[in-house]
């Protein structure tokens, strides 16, 4: 068969001798005479992405599975996105990463692509790009690190942060002590080792069908990661000689399926917006409502930080996640297929759990309803997240005063005043953080609490926002208020004092203020973000809201990878 690559490297002519003569850096001649699959590995290694820094090793175990298999490996760096380091937000180049992860694919000669990401952003951005270009992809997930101990307990990368910091502004810990817990945090090489965002979406590849089935949550240390790499460099292979695309593979079913096990793992919020996202690429439709509805009624099977006690060490001693899935396999689509062909179904048969104290058994959930509820009512007519698994069940129906903050800095700035007017029972509410008002929907939603109210021993509140929280996080928290304030949005009109109305069991989140007077009010639109250049300003003006995935307008849909002109 005729591979694409050979529309660069075959024929007589000078722009086939270009190709070739500037390739041929150690390649022999028979790499580019056709029958041997051309495979990028798009590889988001980086310095500055700790949680992805090992992946160079990865790629080498895949370039060696490539080559047995018949191919010709090529590392191809790609924008990587470290979520610790990067301001304003990582989310801000999420779809910059995937265009420019999407362009890349498709200008250069290659025939098949592994996908190598682990840190929140980047598994989204690669699964974005592979589903617009549509050549064959596998994904080899980075891992979460090791557990790591501070005073004899484990400690949950990112949970625990929130947790501990929030005990020294109560003063029930020394700052001397948080600090030192700082070495005993990142234990290993690999993202965080909680059901963050970056397990979440390990999880969702794997449940999407695009990673070989049993390699989502393998720890980043583990040697069966390499082997698991080596095995997805055979199969990208594999995947080019039999015309397997993402297409064939992400189809509708295959986002239920996600979203089961979005509900199952307990995993973070922050898989809503990535995964509409990613349908939105290919065409498939997926809404907010599909969240709801397919994933109400999915038990909490996994016991893991932030809804749980355990971490991801655990999950993958404990069965990992084949076992959790094993447990609610008659909720997934039988016929929903994964890269190795087959539906994802069939690779759940030999799976078990293996400590029932990490997965539990679907008699015995965690939770027996776990799934991202979707709330709407007239302060989210485009729709609003909270994660119940995460939350204190006696917050998830309340009434309670309006507290407004109109910007991050604000917070900053009269959170922790004693002439704060707030108490237990009150709702704090962030706006001008969405995509458009930041920009790029930072991950701030959940707030910390006043510090006269944690003197007090509160440690949860309703809290409102237009933004995201990391994965990691936890607490009665509602997010993705769509549209969002800087969209005209009503969290725009709402003011310090109104009634802020929440039952989750409902689905509903309101102000308790009459409509006309709501809608006679001037929107609030101090604190958003108005750049004058670059890609903070392309993304302004295009960006959507959250509810339909915060892509850009001029991204949805799939390109394909046809090139049709010649460089040279």
């Amino acid at each position: 068969m005729e591979f694409r690559s050979s529309r660069w490297y075959s024929g007589n002519d000078r722009n086939s001798y270009i190709h070739r003569a500037w390739m041929r850096r150690g390649l022999p001649r028979e790499a580019f005479e056709g029958g041997k699959p051309h495979i990028a590995i798009a590889n988001t290694a980086s310095d500055l992405t700790p949680c992805n820094s090992h992946l160079n090793e990865v790629a080498q175990s895949v370039m060696n599975g490539v080559w047995e298999a018949g191919g010709v490996p090529l590392n191809l760096p790609v924008v990587s996105l470290g979520e610790t380091n990067v301001r304003p937000t990582a989310m801000l180049w999420r779809n910059l990463a995937a265009m420019a992860t999407e362009e890349m694919l498709r200008a250069n000669p290659i025939d098949g692509v592994v996908l190598l990401g682990g840190c929140d952003k980047t598994i989204p951005a690669l699964l974005m790009a592979a589903a617009s270009v549509d050549l064959p992809a596998v994904v080899v997930p980075g891992g979460p690190m090791l557990t790591g101990h501070f005073r004899g307990a484990p400690l949950g990368c990112g949970t625990d942060v929130w947790r501990l910091s929030e005990e020294v502004r109560a003063g029930t810990l020394s700052r001397e002590a948080f600090l030192r817990s700082e070495s005993s945090m990142i234990r290993s090489r690999g993202h965080c080792n909680t059901m963050g965002t970056a397990s979440t979406m390990a999880c969702m590849a794997e449940a999407l069908g695009m990673t070989l089935p049993g390699t989502a949550g393998t720890p980043a240390p583990d040697s069966r990661l390499l082997e698991r790499s080596h095995e997805s460099g055979r199969l990208a292979v594999d995947l080019v000689r039999q015309g397997l695309r993402p297409s064939d593979v992400m189809t509708r079913g295959s986002f239920l399926n996600a979203i089961v096990t979005l509900a199952a793992v307990g995993g973070s919020t922050n898989a809503v917006v990535h995964l509409l996202a990613i349908a939105g690429r290919l065409g498939v439709e997926l809404s907010l409502d599909d969240f709801d509805r397919t994933g109400a009624g999915v038990p909490l099977l996994a016991d893991l930080q932030p809804a749980g006690r355990h971490l991801m060490d655990d999950l993958f001693r404990a069965g990992g996640l084949a076992a959790v899935l094993k447990e609610v396999e008659d909720l997934l689509d039988p016929e929903a297929i994964t890269v190795t062909g087959r539906p994802l179904t069939e690779h759940l048969a030999d799976a078990e759990i293996w400590d029932e104290n990490v997965i539990r058994r679907r008699s015995d959930p965690l939770l027996p309803d776990a799934g991202i509820a979707v709330l709407r009512g007239n302060l989210a007519p485009g729709g609003a997240v909270i994660k119940p698994a995460a939350a204190s069940p006696e917050l998830l129906r309340h009434r309670g005063r309006a507290v407004v903050f109109d910007s991050v800095e604000d917070v900053y700035a009269r959170l922790d005043s004693p002439d704060l007017d707030v108490d237990e029972t009150s709702v704090l509410i962030l706006r001008g953080c969405g995509p458009k008002g930041y920009p790029g929907m930072p991950e701030v939603g959940n707030l910390p609490l006043p510090q006269k109210l944690l003197a007090k021993g509160v440690r949860d509140m309703v809290r409102i926002s237009d933004a995201r929280m990391s994965g990691t996080a936890y607490g009665t928290v509602v997010l993705h208020t769509a549209p969002e304030a800087a969209a005209g949005g009503p969290l725009a009109r709402v003011r310090t004092g109104d009634p802020i109305v929440l039952d989750v069991a409902a689905r509903r989140l309101d102000v308790d203020v009459p409509d006309a007077e709501l809608a006679a009010r001037q929107p609030v639109m101090t604190g958003h973000a108005r750049p004058a250049r670059g890609w903070e300003r392309l993304y302004v003006e295009h960006v959507t809201q959250a509810d339909r995935g915060a892509d850009l307008d001029f991204l949805i849909g799939s390109g394909g990878d046809h090139v049709g002109r010649e460089s040279h």
